[in-house]
């Protein structure tokens, strides 16, 4: 690979151009009008723009991400995460135009996309799933009867969904049907497709995913897992190595399935395995997602590898050199997404210009960002401007460490939900390791009387 375009924005944008420097590849940036000063359009050694503010008509636009790789020569294109990093469609264009994708191949994507046909896939692994249908429901009858079969509460899903939205709980028949329709509704909206499919809901579970790496010569190795419970309306907001909720003997089981589910897929580059695990730590395969992760930080704090270079070295055709004997886990890492919202408004985004900023730093300390003083966030896109990494001997320390940090850190201009991450890092249940997807809504919203989400 001579020259990479990043088809992204922001931190990932900024994080993927940083370790192209290092490996020697010329870089192009992509930025919208919005993003015309924006930090990713500096670094690069090009930047080109793809059109205007909304992200359909700039970073949702293959045609012009297409022509600006022609334009400047690129050869490859990492999609970063979000937008098109898991469209199946604009994978597909890239291996057509000869372009190098930086990610699984367009038919793993779109197999591993719908999220019942992925379950299926499991169950004929031999991977455990949560019960429900297989694959998609027929109607809001079919729903009905599979409720009944397994019981309530249950959940709906959009098939191809993904980011928290086109998820409700029903614990009867009446919720069943009026939610039915509403995740239909979200689903059309939010990804051109409406299929649902259903699934039993795990009370009060534990969110973790085992991170994997896979080449194209039949190699799969996976780098432990990360516990992201810590979440609203299904949205991570901090994530944590390792879990809390786990002993090695179940890591050990997670990790095998996690191989095991890339390898049916016929998986390559680098992807998340994703579980839930209840109180009788039985896990359960939820989804596969096919790109980078925001949380990725946190197992390279932990490993020392360094995923976005060896999803680079993969993509080119590079062997994996790492075994899974070799991989050494060493101490805690905690990774808090710092958001420009306003926790006290329903979270409501705060974009605007940073007047004034101070990032921290010290040992064991790593900041993720794209943004500077005078930045201004633009209104446009997601809320997260940066991520606060720690890595510490014990848990105990990482805690420690990030309260330092969060106090070190100041961004004046524009709200932020700096103040609600330091009542969840000082909450005594939280430092317990006594917590569950739940945590946040039953933990920190009443206690603190932050409104809550409808």
């Amino acid at each position: 690979m001579n020259k990479i375009l990043i088809a992204n924005r922001g931190e990932i944008a900024v994080r993927i151009i940083r370790a192209c420097k290092e490996m020697n590849i010329k870089t192009v940036a992509v930025y919208s009008e919005a993003d015309k000063n924006a930090l990713h359009t500096r670094l690069a050694d090009e930047a080109i723009c793809i059109g205007p503010a909304p992200s359909n008509k700039s970073y949702l636009n293959i045609k012009n991400i297409i022509e600006a790789a022609y334009i400047t020569g690129a050869d490859s294109i990492h999609p970063g995460f979000g937008f098109l990093s898991e469209n199946s469609q604009f994978a597909k264009i890239c291996e057509e135009s000869n372009i190098k994708f930086i990610g699984p191949s367009s038919k793993v994507i779109d197999l591993l996309g719908n999220k019942s046909n992925s379950k299926e896939l499991m169950q004929k692994a031999g991977v455990p799933v949560i019960p429900g249908s297989n694959g998609s429901v027929k109607g809001l009858k079919d729903a009905i009867l599979i409720a009944e079969e397994i019981g309530y509460p249950v959940m709906l899903k959009a098939a191809a969904g993904g980011g928290g939205k086109g998820i409700r709980v029903a614990n009867n028949s009446n919720e069943l049907e009026t939610n039915y329709n509403i995740v239909k509704q979200e689903a059309k909206i939010s990804f051109n497709d409406d299929e649902v499919y259903i699934e039993k809901f795990i009370k009060n579970p534990r969110h973790v995913e085992i991170q994997i790496l896979a080449d194209e010569h039949g190699n799969i190795i996976h780098l432990g897992e990360r516990d992201c419970s810590i979440q609203r309306k299904h949205q991570k907001i901090m994530e944590e190595t390792p879990s809390t909720a786990i002993d090695e003997k179940l890591r050990n089981k997670m990790g095998t399935a996690a191989v095991k589910a890339a390898k049916v897929a016929g998986y390559t580059s680098c992807g998340t395995v994703e579980f839930l695990v209840d109180s009788d730590k039985n896990f359960y395969f939820m989804e596969m997602n096919t790109r980078i992760q925001v949380e990725h930080p946190i197992t390279e704090m932990r490993t020392g590898i360094d995923i976005v270079k060896e999803q680079i070295k993969i993509a080119a055709g590079e062997e994996l050199k790492i075994k899974q004997k070799e991989i050494e886990f060493k101490g805690h890492s905690i990774e808090c997404r710092i958001n420009a919202e306003n926790p006290s408004k329903n979270f409501m985004p705060c974009p605007g210009q940073i007047k004034e900023i101070n990032l921290p730093g010290g040992n064991g300390v790593r900041v993720d960002t794209a943004i500077y003083n005078g930045y201004v966030i633009p209104p446009n896109y997601d809320s997260m401007i940066a991520k606060i990494i720690v890595l510490g001997a014990t848990r105990n320390e990482a805690i420690a460490k990030m309260k330092r940090a969060l106090e070190e850190l100041v961004i004046d201009g524009v709200t932020t939900n700096r103040d609600f991450l330091f009542n969840i890092i000082r909450n005594p249940n939280f430092i317990r390791g006594n917590f569950d997807t739940s945590f946040i809504e039953n933990e920190i919203l009443k206690s603190n009387n932050v409104k809550k989400e409808n």
